[in-house]
């Protein structure tokens, strides 16, 4: 008899624990969430003042509904393809998405910005930092949109409340919370994946008499200071975090440093790398030649889908981690030995992480408490040079649950493991609703062909064409979100551009031919079987990779089985789906859509005088 491999042994000891971990935080209810609709005081904009405006009526070739980076990119490739009037509706006070909402102290994007930041080379602009903060992204949404016109159709502080195809006149009616109502021959909706900030359920949260925010309404008001500067008001207040993921990673220093005393309430660890974060190298900017951004971005993407490439351009945490992972270094190897060989050396990543906590916390006890254990993919990784050091802070506290998290909230404060702490100030870093409706997510139902509802057709979950259109509704488009039969991407502004580029090219050909589009029903389910057969071969984060992982978003809470067959992706990469459309538009036939002639521009007129007409009577 033989013995078994040392190594064998130190992965059976690795499951062992990872699956202790998952089990503490296995919890029926862990998914439940408020809804905000009730607490509106989670969801008001605390940036701009609200100014008043008259309704407006009129007619636009295309409306996008956001102004995040998939609308801003949506309008700008509309503009490029011909169409002259865009009209994009944001409820913000202004266009940036996230960027607009996520102002919390040292906010920063985890992907490089010269791959991240769209249209660099087009703007002539290069960020100032390798990873851009956010005052420079929101500033820099500003540039693209002063760029492509935004701003002269442009509806802010403003939300659509419904959406209506109208048959006679092949347009769209819009409604909006403003008043208006106008009409559009193409709707294109960009509600993003960090659109609606989320909170859990917990039990009392309406009994806190202290202030509480989530991070994406953060109240300077209330701490003072700016994204870069001391929170001044903080100094007399305790501070309480709910929540270990990205956001809270990067706000617990500049709350450390400022508040007076500083609770950091922590269900599950996050993994912790370092960012080596620096300014853009003026020199290396001069070397760069026409077509650099491109060639980087794609580069970045082909990497982090396992793709194999000559060179890796970025060389950061996320393609060398990638490269390790699924690159051609397994490819003689049987899946079995393929998926073993990975297993090991995440174990071997994971522990180089652990292994970083030790020397910068000086409390042991506090250590091996941010020591994360599950397998590295399970949650999005963090990077940051100052979060593991704030717990040197002898006015700061990690309250570690032990998987449970916080059990309720109450007048005064947060009680977890039967403790009650006391806080002045109550933030949710908390992420952003990704798992509810569709249509719950927009804050409207769209109505097409025959009264069809999009609320009632995707009950079940959503049935789409190629990820961006749906059988019933005509000219109607949308990009991918979590889980809508799109794809996903470690730079998701990527996969946003490539499906504008494409939504565009369809309206482009829709306009050059005068037809009005529709997917086929058979097209479409053909479509969702595809996708639905073909779930398990992503290469991470499916099967039982998901079901061993820590509970959380990319896992339903533990329980991936359970999760609605169709809410998938694309199978496989990003950079498979993106050719998946490309040689789609390449084929010329636009196959799958159900075509037939728009109305001529006087017909149309014509139609919408009688329907007026009509309504008016009624």
């Amino acid at each position: 008899m033989t013995d078994t491999p040392a190594r064998l042994i130190d992965l059976e000891r690795a499951r062992e624990k990872y699956r202790e971990e998952r089990d503490k935080r296995l919890d029926p209810h862990r998914a439940e969430t408020l809804d905000l609709r009730r607490h509106q005081e989670f969801l008001d904009d605390p940036y701009t003042e609200y100014v008043q405006r008259d309704p407006v009526r009129d007619d636009v070739d295309a409306v996008v509904v956001g102004a995040g980076f998939g609308g801003l990119m949506a309008a700008a490739h509309l503009r490029k393809a011909g169409l002259q009037r865009v009209r994009v509706v944001e409820k913000a006070g202004d266009v940036g998405g996230v960027w607009y909402w996520n102002r919390y102290p040292a906010a920063q994007c985890d992907v490089e910005s010269y791959v991240y930041l769209p249209f660099l080379e087009e703007l002539g602009y290069l960020p100032r930092h390798r990873y851009s903060f956010a005052p420079e992204i929101f500033a820099y949404t500003q540039m693209l949109a002063k760029h492509f016109g935004v701003y002269e159709l442009g509806l802010f502080q403003t939300a659509v409340t419904g959406l209506v195809w109208e048959e006679r006149t092949a347009r769209w009616q819009v409604t909006t919370n403003r008043g208006d109502g106008f009409r559009a021959r193409y709707v294109v909706v960009t509600h993003g994946s960090f659109a609606s900030p989320k909170l859990p359920a917990i039990p009392g949260i309406e009994n806190f008499a202290g202030k509480m925010f989530h991070t994406a309404r953060w109240d300077y008001g209330h701490t003072g200071g700016d994204p870069s500067s001391p929170l001044e008001k903080l100094g007399d207040k305790t501070v309480g975090v709910i929540g270990t993921g990205a956001s809270a990673i990067q706000i617990a220093a500049p709350l450390g440093a400022s508040a007076k005393q500083l609770y950091v309430f922590q269900r599950t660890p996050s993994t912790v790398a370092e960012r080596n974060n620096r300014e853009t190298d003026p020199a290396w900017a001069q070397s760069l030649e026409p077509g650099w951004q491109k060639r980087r971005r794609d580069n970045f993407t082909l990497i982090t889908n396992g793709e194999s490439v000559d060179e890796d351009l970025v060389a950061d945490a996320w393609t060398v981690f990638y490269q390790a992972m699924l690159g051609n270094v397994f490819a003689d190897l049987s899946p079995e030995e393929r998926a073993l060989k990975r297993e090991e050396l995440d174990l071997r990543h994971m522990e180089n992480i652990r292994a970083r906590v030790g020397p910068i916390v000086k409390d042991p006890e506090v250590a091996a408490k941010l020591k994360p254990y599950y397998r590295y993919q399970c949650k999005r990784p963090t990077f940051h040079d100052g979060y593991l050091q704030t717990f040197n802070r002898s006015n700061v506290t990690l309250v570690d649950t032990d998987g449970r998290g916080v059990e309720r909230i109450t007048q005064h404060g947060v009680v977890t493991n039967g403790t009650e702490y006391s806080l002045d100030t109550l933030i949710f870093a908390t992420g952003f609703d990704q798992d509810s409706s569709y249509t719950d997510r927009l804050g409207f139902d769209v109505v097409g062909v025959d009264g069809l509802s999009l609320a009632k057709k995707w009950a079940d979950g959503p049935e789409t064409f190629h990820g961006v259109m749906t059988s019933g509704f005509p000219n109607f488009f949308f990009l991918p979100t979590n889980n809508t039969q799109g794809t996903a991407g470690v730079n998701f502004v990527h996969t946003l551009e490539e499906t504008d580029v494409h939504i565009a090219a369809v309206i482009a050909e829709l306009e050059r031919r005068g037809l009005v589009a529709d997917p086929a029903k058979e097209a479409e389910d053909a479509y969702v079987e595809k996708v639905s057969a073909g779930v398990g071969l992503a290469l991470l984060g499916s099967g039982r990779f998901l079901e061993d992982c820590t509970p959380g978003r990319w896992n339903n809470e533990g329980k991936p089985s359970q999760r609605n067959p169709k809410c998938v992706n694309y199978p496989g990469t990003s950079t498979a789906y993106f050719r998946f459309l490309e040689e789609w538009r390449a084929r010329g036939d636009l196959d799958g859509l159900r075509l037939r002639p728009a109305p001529a521009p006087h017909d149309q007129d014509t139609a919408v005088v009688n329907a007026e007409e009509e309504r008016h009577v009624r």
